[in-house]
């Protein structure tokens, strides 16, 4: 089946990142979300990212236009049957997945592959939510999804090798450098970034430094272009914590249990840069 039009649910940071790039490579794309409030969101930002390259001089604004004709909303998700390629990329949640994807193998037609953009769960897990895991995958992109490269594919104990090829390519044509992982929770990327980051954290709860002096260490001593805790929050602190959960439940290892601080800013609401307010302060003066 060709693929020219790709489904992605969920409009938020990661998906509608997604949709960006599916439509600036020339797919027709279908982006839905729950509410309007959350669809209209993502399509505002979606337009304002093209804007900024309209300014930076790297897209035309004819082109620009092109591709956010390309782009569908919707709030009924099964519109996506007349996708011929989904990418689920809903908040980092076992149970809201596992039921996406078990209504997604009945509304799609017959051969259309299922992605998760899931950063940590295991794919075989989510792939046994349907009747057809052969052509169950993960494809899981970095944010910001129009900045970053890479892709992380990652193949359930089922996923076909004819599954695994279609999708290595259309990360391709997506302008993605696919890397192919084998399904452990938290996979290559979040199976290293994540304890990084949670014991950054804990650096933080134990009064080793301020956050930005534990920033300032990583920036300036190891070349990383930003701070862990500042990642921390651009990923989302209640995204960090799930995927901790995931690793420290999926290995019972002590190594990855999140820390307290994590915990405690995720139950006050203070979840990083999309609520104004997390290890730092984003709120607008």
């Amino acid at each position: 089946m060709e693929i020219k039009t790709i489904g992605v649910i969920g409009a938020g940071q990661m998906g509608g990142g997604i949709a960006q790039v599916a439509a600036a490579s020339g797919f027709q794309v279908i982006l839905s979300d729950v509410e309007q409030g959350f669809l209209n969101n993502g399509l505002t930002i979606i337009r304002k990212n093209l804007d900024r390259l309209v300014q930076k001089e790297r897209m035309a604004e004819a082109e620009k236009d092109e591709t956010l004709a390309r782009i569908k909303g919707t709030l009924k998700i099964k519109d996506m049957a007349r996708a011929d390629f989904i990418v689920e990329a809903v908040a980092e949640d076992e149970g809201i997945k596992l039921a996406i994807f078990k209504e997604l193998d009945q509304i799609c037609h017959p051969g259309v592959i299922l992605a998760s953009n899931t950063s940590s769960i295991p794919i075989t897990l989510i792939a046994s939510a349907t009747k057809r895991p052969e052509i169950v995958i993960g494809m899981h992109f970095m944010n910001p999804v129009p900045v970053m490269k890479l892709v992380e594919i990652i193949k359930a104990l089922a996923t076909s090798e004819e599954a695994l090829r279609i999708t290595t390519d259309l990360a391709v044509k997506m302008g993605k450098n696919p890397v192919e992982a084998n399904d452990y929770p938290g996979f290559i990327s979040s199976r290293i970034l994540m304890p990084m980051i949670n014991e950054a954290i804990f650096t933080l709860y134990h009064g080793v430094g301020t956050a930005e002096a534990i920033d300032q260490v990583m920036k300036l001593g190891m070349n990383h272009p930003m701070g862990p805790l500042e990642l921390a929050d651009l990923i989302g602190l209640d995204t960090c914590l799930a995927i901790m959960n995931t690793l420290y439940e999926g290995f019972g290892d002590p190594k990855y249990r999140p820390c307290p601080l994590l915990k405690k800013y995720v139950n006050a609401g203070y979840v990083g840069r999309k609520a104004g307010r997390g290890f730092f302060s984003y709120e607008k003066k």
